[in-house]
């Protein structure tokens, strides 16, 4: 992650607990959520754990997530839904890396 927006001592990685892990299945769900880029409303389809992991980056990085989008949409070179799993999966890649 990058330095602008991190929160000392906060981390994207975390132990999974086993009321999560009952819960995977709805992770797995589709996820349809209207989000705004460059002042347009657009919609994006994405699995629930992939919306909170999207959720969480953007806390982590003390930003909106419709302007996380706009920054993942201005580097994207696919179509929205696959970039942010991407970004999302990175993010998470990275920090794991760091432990």
């Amino acid at each position: 992650m990058g330095a602008s927006g991190e929160h000392a001592g906060s981390s994207l990685t975390r132990e999974t607990t086993s009321s999560e892990t009952a819960e995977t299945s709805g992770a797995q769900a589709m996820r349809k959520r209207s989000v705004v880029i460059a002042g347009h409303r657009t919609s994006v389809s994405l699995e629930t754990a992939f919306w909170s992991g999207l959720k969480e980056i953007a806390e982590h990085r003390g930003i909106s997530v419709n302007r996380l989008v706009e920054t993942i949409d201005a580097a994207r070179g696919t179509n929205l839904s696959s970039a942010i799993r991407v970004f999302v999966l990175q993010c998470y890649k990275d920090e794991a890396v760091k432990d």
